[in-house]
């Protein structure tokens, strides 16, 4: 499997070459030459466990990974000591039309969890084979920071910078990274939103000298490595949702996913998961008030806004403007020719707009994603409301896409909603809508209450080049 960019600047390379690199060196993002399917091979992967799938799945993008290998370290990432459940990802019923995809069984309560604890194996064995060291930068709206610093906390030839928005992130949310002591972490905080972050990081990685000096490299989700090992829980809900289905209707049994989305690249995986055969029918974008890509896909029109109009929500890991992800999927819809994305993007820089209103009615037609918003009042509302109904409690980002799922119902297709984290990391809007904070665990209350680190910059690449430069493992 060879990856090029949707830039097309850059030669075809495996993947232990863009595990490493994160951005394609043209400032693009790296994609699969081409989707490999799977169609034919989903029933013989009905009795795996978690991990073996992960392995299969995650191999057909891997494939210069040797299999024993990858199946080692899958094995170590799914682990169910290190899983609140032994399913790794359990599928509770909420009704007859509804079902959670439960992603925040993991260390760090959230479905960042699912991909990061791959990425941190995969990372450490990939730097040993090559005797190297990385440097990842990031930037984080809540919970990728988290997943991102637990996964790779004391990795050998590791370090970890991540910058986060000031006051932007719930008390649980920081303390979760803030709390960290490990050497190899350095928690970052910057005086501006999550737009401003990401325009750092971009801005540093964008910097080839300083890339190549300090080994400098990327986990966020632009990282194709996460999207991939995303594609796995796609794999095994549609195989669990069709385990009781007879066995001559499974091949052509459709369900449908709504997903929490700011980003763009949780999305971007089940898009990838439908595109390998998966019988996906719907993929539901659900967003908040900050519903730039719910306007995208209703018009064609992409249209990012400016940091300051980004606002501060309920559900905080999507306060989200500009999603760096969804060059993939323009690169799709412009018949993965670069050159057309180049011009489109170069458009975007210029006017801040990206029109692909003659293209839109392809996106459901064609790529079968559809889209809607979610304000606090419907996050409220549908948390009380689940709640009543099955005694399931919710977190907002997780209500956000129940909310847009409930909207778009289409008879005798199952409606899968991913669970992005436990609603204990969300206390007040959780008391707000049913009169109390979700329980919180014992050894989570000790988190809240331990000591923070973590320093505070201006929005300034210069700064973070400095503490970067001054702490970079090497």
């Amino acid at each position: 499997m060879d990856y090029v960019s949707t830039r097309g600047g850059m030669p075809p390379a495996p993947f232990s070459d863009i595990l490493l690199a994160g951005l394609a060196p043209d400032g693009g993002l790296v994609v699969p030459a081409e989707v490999p399917r799977i169609a034919d091979r989903l029933e013989g992967w009905r009795g795996l466990d978690y991990a073996e799938l992960a392995a299969r799945v995650i191999g057909c993008y891997a494939d210069d990974l040797p299999e024993d290998d990858l199946a080692a370290l899958c094995a170590a990432a799914y682990d169910p000591a290190g899983f609140a459940d032994e399913a790794i990802v359990p599928i509770r019923r909420l009704d007859d039309e509804i079902s959670l995809v439960g992603l925040s069984e993991g260390p760090t309560l959230a479905f960042k969890d699912m991909a990061m604890q791959f990425l941190g194996q995969v990372l450490e064995y990939a730097l040993a084979r090559r005797g190297g060291t990385l440097n990842i930068l990031g930037a984080t709206s809540g919970d990728t920071g988290s997943a991102a610093e637990y996964a790779l906390r004391g990795k050998h030839g590791v370090g970890v910078f991540m910058l986060s928005p000031q006051g932007r992130m719930s008390p649980f949310q920081r303390a979760q990274m803030y709390s960290l002591t490990d050497a190899n972490i350095h928690n970052i905080a910057v005086a501006g939103d999550f737009d401003a972050c990401q325009h750092l990081v971009k801005t540093i990685t964008g910097d080839a000298a300083f890339k190549r000096e300090h080994a400098i490299g990327a986990v966020n989700s632009i990282n194709f490595a996460r999207v991939c090992a995303q594609t796995v829980y796609y794999v095994w809900a549609w195989l669990r949702a069709t385990d009781a289905v007879p066995a001559a209707e499974r091949a052509g049994f459709r369900v449908s996913f709504a997903v929490p989305s700011g980003n763009f690249g949780n999305i971007f995986s089940g898009f990838l998961a439908r595109r390998m055969g998966v019988p996906i029918h719907r993929l539901v974008l659900a967003t908040n008030e900050n519903n730039v890509l719910d306007e995208f896909f209703r018009t064609g029109v992409y249209r990012p806004r400016a940091g300051e109009q980004t606002l501060a929500t309920s559900s905080p890991s999507m306060d989200i403007s500009r999603a760096s992800n969804l060059e993939r999927f323009v690169f799709e819809v412009l018949g993965r020719d670069p050159e057309r994305l180049r011009e489109a993007w170069a458009g975007l820089e210029r006017d801040g707009v990206l029109d692909l209103s003659a293209e839109q009615p392809r996106f459901a037609a064609e790529f079968g994603i559809v889209s809607g918003t979610s304000t606090h009042a419907d996050r409220v509302e549908t948390i009380r409301r689940t709640h009543e109904e099955s005694g399931v409690i919710v977190d907002p980002h997780t209500a956000d896409g129940l909310t847009v799922a409930r909207r778009l119902p289409e008879p005798g297709i199952p409606m899968l909603v991913l669970e992005t984290a436990k609603p204990a990391k969300f206390p007040g809007i959780v008391a707000e809508a049913i009169g109390e904070p979700a329980p919180l665990p014992t050894e989570l209350q000790e988190l809240l209450d331990a000591p923070q680190h973590v320093v505070e910059v201006a929005d300034d690449a210069e700064a973070i080049r400095e503490i970067i430069a001054r702490d970079a493992v090497r």
